[in-house]
């Protein structure tokens, strides 16, 4: 009773939170507000307990015998800095659209990757992570006019997810909500189908009942397979995409080129081989930018046979 009253407590002071900083970056010029993002993060940092020790922990358990802890805690508060201007970035471009195209851009060759799989014309399954400000790719790509779903997790308070809803359908954000399964499962394949795009986050913890678990640092980790299994229904191309922070205040998104699912004797050896590709893929990106990857998740939390 007592967990589930604090729990409430902390659930609306994240709404009023919210509700605030939306209506007070409304208010601002943007060029102040990213003047004093780095002090609202920065005052921020110590007060998220809890976040800094999974993050550390996540840390440890992918680095801790290829850097010191010096290095670690660098990525650590560098991720940290990276989450919040996030946050307050989203904040900004929700309420100026016009921003977002001038903000991001596409890496060289990453849009012809992109027409490339298209033109295959048979939907193209997006493969990317909570890396980046992966929202504001996704907002880009539907700028530019692509007809991009994103199967999306909705936030555990209903009123949030009211106005997150409200956000998406404005700005031309198709979403696809991950529960109920199989009215996620059915958006996903009706969109597949008529040769759009359904991007898919392959980096959170899923346990051995709705996933796989394969390699990622080195470590067993329970991996969602509903890319794979969307690909392998529809015979899509697996499209991997990314953005990174590319300076201060802009990003640049980088798209590999398009490969079809590897099959094997078994539909579980197919699963098992092609999570595995796509999350060595996801990997390599968090090695070369790890401030990039959102730390504080329990990525290793199922364990095989648990």
């Amino acid at each position: 009773m007592v967990k589930k009253t604090i729990k409430n407590i902390k659930r609306t002071l994240a709404r009023w939170a919210y509700y605030f900083f939306f209506w007070f970056f409304s208010l601002l010029p943007l060029k102040f507000i990213f003047m004093i993002s780095n002090g609202l993060v920065a005052i921020a940092f110590p007060l998220f307990i809890n976040m800094r020790k999974i993050a550390k922990e996540s840390l440890t358990t992918a680095f801790s015998k290829e850097k010191t802890e010096d290095e670690i805690n660098h990525i650590l508060r560098a991720c940290f800095f990276n989450l919040g201007r996030g946050y307050i970035e989203m904040f900004c471009y929700i309420q100026r659209p016009e921003l977002i195209l001038k903000k991001l851009h596409l890496s060289p060759g990453s849009r012809k990757n992109l027409e490339n799989a298209i033109k295959e014309n048979k939907g193209v399954v997006g493969v990317s992570a909570h890396f980046g400000n992966f929202s504001l790719m996704l907002l880009y790509l539907t700028k530019l006019g692509y007809p991009v779903h994103t199967i999306i997790r909705p936030s555990r308070d209903a009123k949030i997810e009211k106005s997150f809803q409200a956000h998406r359908s404005r700005m031309g954000f198709k979403s696809i909500l991950s529960y109920p399964r199989y009215t996620c499962v059915r958006q996903s394949l009706t969109a597949l189908r008529v040769k759009e795009i359904v991007v898919v986050l392959m980096d959170q913890n899923t346990d051995g009942k709705s996933g796989v678990f394969v390699d990622f640092f080195g470590q067993k980790a329970g991996t969602p397979t509903g890319a794979v299994i969307f690909a392998m229904r529809t015979g899509s191309p697996v499209l991997p995409m990314f953005t990174v922070r590319d300076g201060k205040d802009s990003h640049k998104i980088i798209i590999e080129p398009h490969f079809y699912i590897e099959n094997k004797p078994t539909d579980e050896e197919t699963l098992q081989y092609n999570v595995q590709k796509i999350t060595n893929i996801i990997e390599g990106y968090i090695r070369k930018y790890p401030a990039e990857w959102g730390w504080m998740h329990r990525r290793w939390k199922s364990k095989p046979n648990s």
